[in-house]
């Protein structure tokens, strides 16, 4: 699959949920073998980012089968886990609160929450601003988000290989373990992802402020930190 055959609009919602349900079964073993474990750490430290009390309540948004979810808890916060798919929920363990729900139309009420993450899922939703909008609403004033996204290394030897992995071994992996057609999409998904300066002025426009972005381990990944307006 390449970036001009992408899907768009409501084709994108339904595509994505039904991937999602038929890669939950094997998506911890693929995202351990694509990362080679370091995502536990990356989610480790945007959980920490979040600097919010012991045992606030934050959203686990796109939770996947857990592993934001169970980081939270880890750290001394109630999680509560929202994912598209229900099958990716259903795979998760150690998630005692589960609801399913798009990101554009979340069930609760504003300012529900003290914090959320999410992690690698901005590029799965069909309308960003929209989820950034629905964030915000559901945030609490002062409250924090952060937010864990694919990236690319700049130059050099280390963008050349993180292109082989990703382009070419990642959907090999994943045809082996998975689903081929899922992970062939990964790769091309992130035609999707605006650049993060369109980001950070979407999660203002949104009504978050002091909005940080970082690049993980020489872009490797990137993580985006906001803070919701008063």
């Amino acid at each position: 699959m390449d970036a001009t055959h992408l899907p768009q609009g409501e084709e994108k919602t339904r595509q994505v949920r039904a991937m999602f349900d038929a890669i939950a079964p094997r998506y911890e073993l693929v995202n351990r073998l694509m990362t080679f474990g370091l995502d536990a750490r990356w989610r480790r430290r945007a959980v920490a980012d979040l600097r919010l009390p012991a045992a606030s309540t934050v959203l686990d948004l796109a939770a996947g089968t857990g592993d934001f979810t169970r980081e939270l808890a880890r750290q001394g916060q109630r999680a509560v886990a929202v994912d598209l798919s229900f099958g990716m929920l259903a795979a998760g363990r150690d998630m005692p609160e589960r609801v399913q729900a798009d990101a554009t139309t979340l069930p609760f009420r504003d300012s529900s929450f003290d914090g959320i993450t999410c992690g690698y899922a901005l590029r799965n939703f069909t309308n960003l601003q929209a989820a950034f909008d629905e964030m915000a609403r559901v945030t609490r004033p002062g409250g924090r988000i952060s937010l864990l996204e694919v990236a690319e290394p700049r130059a050099g030897l280390l963008r050349a290989g993180f292109r082989l992995w990703f382009r070419r071994v990642v959907p090999v992996i994943g045809s082996l373990v998975s689903d081929r057609t899922a992970y062939h999409y990964l790769p091309a998904s992130t035609a999707y992802l605006p650049e993060a300066e369109r980001i950070a002025d979407m999660l203002r426009q949104a009504g978050f402020r002091a909005i940080n972005h970082r690049r993980v381990m020489g872009g490797l990944s990137q993580q985006f930190l906001a803070t919701r307006s008063s």
